[in-house]
């Protein structure tokens, strides 16, 4: 991939201890993908491997498991009870009440050896989604945009996509390759949540662990889950790392603020490739989990199906 500019090297920083709950004890194998809708105070995630779809409704603390025939990976909500799913397959709508699926658009389809993986949906209602080899093969991977019923590639040759985020603004979009370990920018029109210039490399992750997913706080930090590292790391829009909180699992995937007031961030974690003894020492494994980081996020924006 072809980057524009010197990336930002992060400072020695201290791993904060914050408030911490679990949300859902059950283990994922690969937890990932977490969602969050406002409007019913309901969070959503996926086992990635076991093909599962887990709701929590975060004012009573009840979580639900529904079953999936295929493997899938984010979910955006389209309307009051409609969702719309990155599969193995493609896209997929969702009736929140009934499990009924549809078929939307097909995304590498014809390839048994990619699946998707992170996802998220730009202000605009353009959805951002990617694929990646099942087995993480090099350059396999790739970033699209689903955009008025249609999907555009916009970065190939990407071994394993990853922090799909935007600033609250729409103007700047995020996302990382986790096998090199280096968080990009790109330029987008908030219009559309399409890119206006190549991306540039904004900072390159050292030491333990790699980057996974992420998402943006109000004030437009990027919040990023450090995958082997068990934390997050919290960047400015120029690529400085500015706060590192400790997560209760090793694997932490992806980030997504939850609550009435976006006040607190749910973790999905896996404990995909871990022995039996790297379990036992690490007993938040595969855990969904909430935290209390002192920020405040702001509501995931609605997809736009276009003309379907």
């Amino acid at each position: 991939m072809t980057t524009t500019s010197a990336a930002t090297v992060a400072r020695p920083t201290v791993h904060e201890t914050v408030p911490v709950s679990v949300l859902c004890a059950e283990r994922c194998h690969l937890g990932e993908g977490p969602s969050y809708d406002a409007a019913t105070d309901t969070a959503w995630w996926f086992d990635i491997v076991e093909r599962r779809l887990f709701e929590a409704d975060l004012a009573t603390g009840a979580v639900a498991i529904h079953p999936l025939p295929f493997m899938a990976s984010a979910l955006a909500v389209v309307e009051e009870g409609r969702q719309l799913l990155s599969t193995d397959g493609g896209l997929v709508l969702r009736d929140a009440v009934t499990g009924r699926l549809q078929p939307v658009v097909a995304v590498e389809a014809t390839n048994p050896r990619t699946r998707s993986n992170d996802a998220r949906v730009h202000p605009s209602g353009t959805f951002w989604i990617s694929t990646m080899g099942r087995r993480a093969e090099a350059g396999m991977g790739a970033i699209y945009a689903f955009r008025n019923g249609e999907v555009t590639p916009l970065f190939t040759g990407i071994t394993i996509p990853n922090a799909i985020c935007f600033s609250p603004d729409g103007t700047t979009g995020y996302f990382a390759d986790t096998r090199e370990n280096h968080l990009y920018r790109v330029a987008l029109d908030p219009a559309t949540g399409l890119p206006m210039a190549p991306p540039s490399t904004l900072h390159r992750h050292p030491g333990e662990g790699g980057l996974d997913g992420a998402v943006t706080d109000a004030e437009g930090l990027i919040w990023c889950a450090i995958w082997g590292g068990g934390h997050l790391a919290a960047y400015t829009p120029e690529g400085e790392r500015v706060r590192t909180v400790s997560v209760p699992a090793h694997q932490p995937s992806c980030p997504v603020f939850v609550g009435r007031d976006f006040g607190r961030v749910l973790v999905t974690s896996a404990y995909q490739d871990m022995s039996t003894d790297a379990r036992a020492g690490d007993p938040g494994h595969g855990q969904t989990i909430l935290l209390d980081i002192g920020a405040r996020g702001r509501a995931e924006p609605r997809v736009r199906l276009g003309g379907i």
